[in-house]
């Protein structure tokens, strides 16, 4: 059977067409003759849902540029921030202190703005929103606001007092080993402040991303690294790293203020009935039960765990083994978050394609999304195992950042890369799970399962190969948790095809392999650090994508570019022209306009 176009498939996966919604009317049998351009009754009539399946298509496509495009802007901020660090505080004591606080905010994010706060809220929202138009109670989506807000920033900002009261005993949990508790005890206070500005700019981000505004969610890293950025420029002389955690603080509060505006405008978008609302049944207001949302609190908080698993075991190591940590992680990370760009938008469309009970549709998207998202993050896991020491040394190497920590950084680094594939299945699979009404425990199951394994390989590696050690545990405890959500996954609301998606994966393993490979070697064979990281990356991808299209004849890569020579202007001329259409090719998605091959 043969596969859709990228084209067609988006567009089918966004609107949710069905064989019940959608049916695909039969075309001549193979070899029959097509008709005449613009003669007979088969000739193509575009329809109302075919150009609004296109738009959606469109809209979807634009959404995840701009998202990636931005995420890469706050990602480069990222860079330069750590560089800063790298420069004015170099990989010693007290970039380790500050580094144990940073374990705040980076628990913060997870928690509340990558993973809970918007697995629970964008499905939650997008419900809201499907009822909003057939609400007889009032605005279902204002009073989900009322009965939620509120007692999210009492909570959050109870538990933000909590930290920073008991900075001194979180110190002490989370790395021991310190040489001086008392730096990290400060920075901890300062960096306690910002759960209650990154639960704000969570739930604006859930939010705005289900009523399908991207582009100030996409902006908050951008805004949250300048404050960091700017604010140890100013204080940097007078307080030292602890400029750096109070950057913290600042950049929460500017994550916040990008959003805000723009969803007091979507609330205000709907006017306010003359007559006092009725109270709204209970449907969305059952999310805020402890036992509906703790399976995904407990899945993000283990899942972040493995960073205090990796901070706890590296701070009897030697100086500068947490920041080497910390360094690699943020570069290696860049691939996995760049990849799960695509499907940070269109989890919202899934959640409606099941709150509409359409839960093919959803597949189609899901799958979709896990292989483009696979092809990313391997092309980008090549490139960083082919010229790790290159990156660093670009990236780092000056100041108080020598050539022993670059090399340190490197090793981490190459390990790192081999989990990132899990790392993104674990982040995109978990919607699956998570997209639907009723979470379930599996996912937190799993995490806890990959957690565990971390944790026992990370204490015999870490006594063997300290920092590098400490790294492959990780990249074998995500990788644990990213194979057992893959194979639970057919069981629940989204049910992909498991073994054509696992075929899929390997086929792409095996590519990225090759081009990893063949970058190595030219990233050794080059001098200058900017020179070796551009050829390596060139290189990886071409041959990744020959390997795939060609040798491997896998399905994921010839649809892409396919999709991008249809989006010409000589095509969609040639196509406007041509009324005559032949049959649909994509037995999986049922589309009313198939194109002609």
């Amino acid at each position: 059977m043969g596969r859709p176009g990228a084209e067609d498939a988006l567009a089918g996966a966004a609107l949710g067409w069905t064989p019940q919604s959608a049916p695909a009317r039969p075309g001549p049998p193979t070899g029959s003759p097509r008709p005449a351009a613009g003669g007979g009754r088969h000739a193509r009539r575009k329809t109302p849902e075919s150009a609004a399946g296109s738009s959606s298509g469109r809209f979807l496509l634009r959404a995840a540029v701009v998202t990636a495009a931005l995420t890469a802007v706050g990602a480069v901020l990222g860079l330069v921030r750590d560089q800063i660090l790298a420069r004015y505080f170099g990989a010693g004591a007290e970039t380790d202190a500050f580094l144990v606080a940073w374990t705040v905010p980076e628990f913060a994010s997870t928690l509340l703005i990558e993973d809970a706060m918007a697995l629970i809220l964008v499905p939650a929202f997008s419900r809201a929103l499907a009822r909003r138009p057939v609400s007889l109670f009032g605005d279902p989506v204002r009073a989900l606001v009322r009965a939620t807000l509120p007692r999210l920033v009492l909570a959050v900002a109870a538990v933000s007092a909590l930290l920073v009261a008991l900075a001194p005993l979180l110190v002490a949990a989370l790395a021991p080993g310190l040489p001086d508790p008392r730096l990290a005890v400060d920075c901890t206070r300062l960096t306690a402040t910002c759960v209650l500005s990154f639960a704000l700019a969570g739930y604006c981000s859930a939010a705005l991303r289900a009523h399908g505004s991207f582009l100030p969610p996409a902006a908050i890293y951008v805004a949250y690294n300048v404050g960091i950025i700017g604010t140890i420029l100013v204080l940097r002389e007078p307080f030292g790293v602890r400029a750096a955690a109070a950057g913290v603080a600042v950049g929460g509060v500017l994550m916040v203020l990008v959003q805000a505006p723009s969803l007091v405008r979507e609330l205000r978008s709907r006017p306010v009935p003359k007559e006092e609302p009725k109270p709204v049944p209970a449907g969305d207001g059952r999310l805020l039960v402890l036992g509906m949302i703790a399976p995904v609190i407990v899945f993000a908080l283990t899942r972040q765990s493995q960073i205090l698993i990796e901070r706890f075991l590296a701070s009897p190591l030697p100086a500068g083994a947490i920041s080497h940590l910390n360094y690699a992680q943020k570069v290696a990370q860049m691939p996995m978050i760049l990849s799960l760009m695509l499907c940070t938008v269109s989890f919202p469309v899934v959640a409606r394609a099941l709150a509409a009970g359409d839960a093919e549709a959803a597949r189609r998207r899901v799958e979709r999304d896990l292989l483009l998202a696979a092809v990313v993050v391997l092309i980008g896991a090549s490139t960083v195992v082919a010229a790790a020491p290159q990156m660093v040394e670009l990236l780092f190497q000056r100041g108080a950042f020598d050539a022993s920590d670059t090399a340190a950084t490197a090793a981490v680094m190459r390990v790192y890369a081999l989990g990132l594939l899990g790392q993104t299945m674990v982040g995109a699979l978990v919607r699956c799970y998570f997209s639907a009404a009723r979470p379930l425990w599996y996912p937190a199951a799993a995490m806890a399962t990959g957690l565990l394994a971390t944790g026992l390989a990370g204490a015999v590696c870490a006594a063997l190969w300290g920092a590098v050690g400490i790294a492959g545990a990780n990249a074998l405890g995500i990788t644990v948790t990213a194979v057992m959500l893959l194979l639970g996954a057919h069981r629940q609301s989204v049910p992909i095809d498991v073994r054509r998606l696992g075929e899929g994966l390997l086929r792409l393993t095996t590519a990225g392999a090759w081009a990893t490979g063949a970058g190595w070697l030219c990233s050794v064979a080059i001098g200058p650090p900017v020179v070796a990281v551009a050829v390596a990356a060139l290189v990886v991808v071409g041959v990744f994508l020959l390997f795939v299209a060609c040798a491997a004849k896998a399905p994921e890569i010839p649809p892409l570019p396919r999709s991008a020579c249809r989006r010409t202007p000589h095509a969609r001329r040639r196509a406007a022209s041509t009324a005559a259409e032949a049959p649909s090719v994509g037995g999986d998605v049922p589309l009313d306009r198939g194109q002609p091959r």
